[in-house]
């Protein structure tokens, strides 16, 4: 499965069909979209994904509104009166809730949004109809401190990233939590073996001892920020996850010199097993 398919997965299991302004606001991000083709009195959807599309149908069904489903070749497509469409989303408050704006967003993924496979290069993309609908969806994400770039080619208007941490904050903002662990779990990875690249001196055995401890010891820190528990470490505790996340390719020895005053290697070695402890009692 693709890791685009994972995120789409994902975000078809999630279970917000009580609120009829999410779902209003999901249908909304939908229409803004390539894959909304106007007929007439007719709106028809595209897609290949089946995630995608079963996510679509249920939002549908939820709304009350009526579609015909359709499947050609590989493709699935939902044929849609227009005045239903319209009166599925009418009233929805867009300046109320960021959760709104969010979902929006969220629908215009779902309809034809990609990523590429993170273990190889980084890369996002939405396809939109017209130029107007991708600057919309582009200040919602800017309010939300992600950063797209906008290219238009071929008739289509696509937003766009290709920096690692952006891709990971969109994720977060369409509500795609279990994709993010698994993107900055590969993007940890990759920025380590590119740091070991450049540590051409030190003993390989060694030096592999350390990055793995590291990348736990990494892992551990973003579960706890994740869960909003960060604040609540003691002091000292949030001194060293901090020179953690700074220095991810340092050995404990050169974590505690950098230290004020210095600490011994044992001594770094004993806050990171606290850090580990806490990070274990979340994780049930």
């Amino acid at each position: 499965m693709s890791f685009s398919s994972q995120i789409k997965e994902e975000l078809s299991k999630l279970n917000n069909f009580k609120d009829k302004e999410i779902l209003k606001a999901e249908l909304l991000g939908y229409m803004l979209t390539w894959n909304m083709k106007h007929e007439d009195e007719k709106i028809v959807f595209l897609t290949e994904n089946e995630y995608n599309i079963e996510r679509f149908y249920r939002i549908l069904f939820n709304l009350n509104i009526d579609y015909e489903p359709e499947i050609k070749g590989k493709f699935f497509k939902t044929i849609l009166e227009k005045s239903e469409v319209t009166d599925g989303i009418l009233n929805l408050s867009l300046n109320t809730k960021n959760e709104i704006l969010r979902a929006i967003v969220r629908g215009t993924f779902l309809a034809t949004g990609s990523i590429n496979n993170p273990e190889k290069k980084y890369h996002l993309e939405i396809i939109f109809e017209n130029r107007k609908n991708a600057e919309y969806i582009l200040n919602i994400c800017k309010d939300n401190n992600v950063k797209l770039k906008i290219l238009e080619s071929k008739g289509k208007t696509i937003l766009y990233i290709k920096e690692g941490e952006e891709i990971s904050r969109f994720l977060a903002l369409i509500g795609a939590n279990n994709a993010v662990m698994s993107f900055e779990d590969i993007r940890i990875k990759r920025e380590m073996k590119n740091n070991v690249n450049r540590l051409v001196n030190c003993e390989t055995s060694n030096l592999n001892k350390t990055i793995n401890a590291s990348l736990k010891q990494v892992n551990d820190i973003k579960l706890i920020k994740k869960m909003n528990r960060f604040s609540e470490l003691s002091e000292e505790l949030r001194i060293i996850c901090n020179l953690r996340l700074e220095y991810p390719e340092a050995t404990l020895k050169e974590l505690g010199e950098y230290l004020n005053p210095p600490l011994g290697k044992s001594g770094v070695n004993h806050r990171m097993k606290k850090i580990h402890e806490i990070a274990e009692e979340l994780k049930k």
